[in-house]
């Protein structure tokens, strides 16, 4: 009965942590995806390409195995310096009110970013900016599938797109407007 129940529990663990492994494989490589696509429509327009949100993020693993999430881009935007590291055109500035003029990029690209703002009012600000500075704009978000993305206790928004649409909906209380 013992080695039933074992392996009932070790099989459930199994199969939750490949489902779990092949949820992350598919947002690297969406991210990865997206990052290259950015980088090649900011080239193909001749102009810089803006990441926003810090390649290193506020994960200190990151800077201790120098592997960034992703590429810097010519500018990278945070609202924290450790998420930019030593990046020579780092600049230090919250995503909805980017000091930028407008269409002075190429691209966009915000990595992992929206789901942290407080509320969609602030996500949709964010992404209007992001729209402003930039002739296109790529976003990556977490999966809904992925339960990291649902215990992460700063992730205040879902966040998903469907061709060039970006929706946005609140999780749980807000500490503001929905």
């Amino acid at each position: 009965m013992v080695d039933v129940a074992l392996f009932a529990v070790l099989g459930t663990f199994l199969g939750v942590g490949g489902w779990q492994l092949a949820v992350w494989l598919g947002e690297i490589r969406d991210k990865n995806k997206k990052y290259k696509a950015a980088k090649a429509y900011a080239l193909d327009r001749n102009k810089p390409l803006l990441v926003a949100g810090g390649p290193w993020g506020y994960n200190k693993l990151r800077h201790w195995s120098k592997m960034p999430a992703h590429g810097n881009g010519d500018v990278c935007l945070d609202i924290n310096r450790h998420a930019i590291g030593s990046h020579p055109c780092g600049v230090i500035a919250n995503v909805t009110h980017i000091p930028f003029a407008d269409k002075s990029f190429g691209a966009a690209f915000a990595s992992h970013l929206l789901e942290h703002l407080p509320t969609t009012d602030d996500a949709k600000k964010a992404l209007a900016e992001l729209n402003r500075i930039a002739e296109a704009v790529f976003i990556a978000c977490p999966s809904r599938q992925s339960i990291l993305a649902w215990v992460i206790p700063d992730h205040h928004l879902w966040v998903w797109q469907k061709g060039s649409t970006t929706y946005l909906k609140q999780r749980g209380k807000s500490g503001g407007k929905k």
